[in-house]
């Protein structure tokens, strides 16, 4: 039974086949059908091939274009940090510029040499306890002690160690500096004395009626000969009354704030005092020493044997 149904189904596909044959030898209809068939299926596995191929060209571009904008990053990083690092030097060197403008600015006597100097540290050494800064300058550069040092601003303070190369000035707000000013309008003159760190400076030895008032300036009077005439020193910010002397006077009670930032002081000037002015002590700053021009004489030695 088995083998009659195979059979016939031969049979049936051959007669299929046969007249599928004759029904395309006619019309050609089954030979279209069969092209648009494998043409739409072979257009599929192409466009199938043609998309990979994009994805992965498409993908091997970016990373290749990726890499490329990753070393054009990292130069342009580059740049723009050699850049950041002129434009800051740039700004640096303008800013020194003003600074030494400023400088240039406060005039001095003829007599008074001035030489500039940077400063190098805060309070170091054995010096830390006072308000003091180091120097670049030591006593080969014309920073022995006692030498007058000042800003663009003013006065800043004295030398009071010097090295060969380096030195340390005391500031003007330290308890220890003294500085002899007088008033811009009234000219009246004092002692300004040092308060210390973040006091204020105390205008000494003015009397009551004294023709003082607030912020009227306070520059350098010259009669210590420590620093030139006129340089400004300070400013007065309070007045106030009922102090006492030591000898019982009547005097006023009198603050002033500095005219310099002492925290942003970068570089300074060293006056040279002329040859007649005077010559501090090596373990003094304000200690006046008087040359003597002339050796006095010795006696004789029948004098002395007389005596």
């Amino acid at each position: 039974m088995l083998p009659r149904r195979i059979i016939l189904l031969i049979i049936c596909t051959l007669l299929l086949f046969l007249g599928i044959y004759t029904w395309n030898q006619r019309t050609g209809q089954w030979d279209r059908l069969c092209a648009a068939v494998g043409l739409e299926f072979t257009g599929g596995i192409m466009r199938g091939f043609a998309s990979v191929e994009d994805m992965v060209l498409g993908a091997w571009r970016d990373y290749v274009d990726l890499r490329d904008v990753r070393e054009e990053n990292k130069a342009l990083k580059e740049r723009m940090r050699i850049l950041e690092q002129r434009l800051a030097d740039t700004r640096e060197g303008m800013a020194e510029l003003e600074r030494l403008r400023r400088l240039m600015h406060l005039e001095y006597p003829a007599s008074w040499q001035a030489r500039a100097s940077r400063v190098l540290a805060w309070r170091m050494g054995p010096n830390a306890a006072l308000s003091t800064v180091m120097l670049s300058s030591g006593y080969m550069n014309g920073a022995s002690p006692g030498t007058p040092v000042t800003s663009w601003e003013g006065v800043v303070g004295r030398v009071l160690k010097a090295g060969p190369s380096t030195s340390v000035a005391l500031l003007l707000t330290d308890t220890g500096s003294r500085v002899a000013v007088v008033t811009s309008e009234g000219r009246v003159q004092g002692i300004l004395a040092g308060g210390g760190p973040g006091l204020p400076l105390e205008l000494r030895f003015v009397r009551q009626n004294a023709p003082v008032r607030v912020g009227e300036l306070l520059v350098t009077s010259g009669v210590d000969s420590c620093f030139p005439k006129g340089i400004p020193v300070a400013r007065v910010t309070a007045i106030s009354t009922g102090g006492a002397s030591r000898s019982g006077a009547s005097v006023l009670e009198i603050q002033a704030e500095p005219l310099v930032d002492f925290h942003s002081l970068e570089e300074v000037f060293l006056l040279q005092r002329p040859a007649d002015f005077i010559t501090p002590e090596s373990d003094a700053v304000y200690t006046r020493r008087t040359p003597l021009l002339e050796k006095p004489e010795e006696p004789a030695p029948e004098a002395e044997a007389g005596r």
